[in-house]
């Protein structure tokens, strides 16, 4: 199941970097996406929910990762920005993935995709929205 939510990831965040870009509807990124994609190399419900739930989550999403920035959410870089949100996400609405598995994905996602040590950056927002978005779970770390 984790290669299936770790690919489910994986595209949500190119989805979500398409969609940022792009400004396309997320209805139709899905749809591209299933047209595109093997249906059973990934968790397709995850799938859409991550791409369709961080827009609609958007501005609560970026509440949280405003204040732990040092520019403005739209000058962090796109494919960044993507895993962020992702993660806040995640953190937010799915709380029986552990924080620590977000967080690692974020990274992982970040290394395969984002600038040269912006896993370094995912990883620093990410631990420290744990405890305010996780208190219980972050209490045990």
């Amino acid at each position: 199941m984790s290669n299936k939510r770790h690919k489910a990831r994986q595209l949500a965040m190119q989805g979500l970097y398409q969609w940022q870009v792009n400004e396309q509807n997320v209805a139709e990124i899905i749809n591209q996406f299933l047209g595109d994609e093997d249906m059973g190399t990934f968790d397709v419900p995850y799938f859409r929910d991550l791409l369709a739930g961080v827009p609609s989550h958007l501005d609560s999403i970026d509440e949280k990762i405003k204040p732990l920035i040092n520019r403005s959410i739209e000058q962090v870089d796109p494919v960044e920005r993507a895993i962020l949100r992702l993660g806040v996400y995640e953190m937010m609405q799915h709380p029986e993935i552990p924080f620590r598995v977000v967080i690692n994905e974020g990274v992982e996602l970040a290394k395969t995709y984002g600038a040269d040590q912006g896993h370094r950056y995912i990883n620093g927002v990410l631990d420290k929205l744990a405890p305010e978005l996780r208190p219980f779970e972050a209490k045990k770390k």
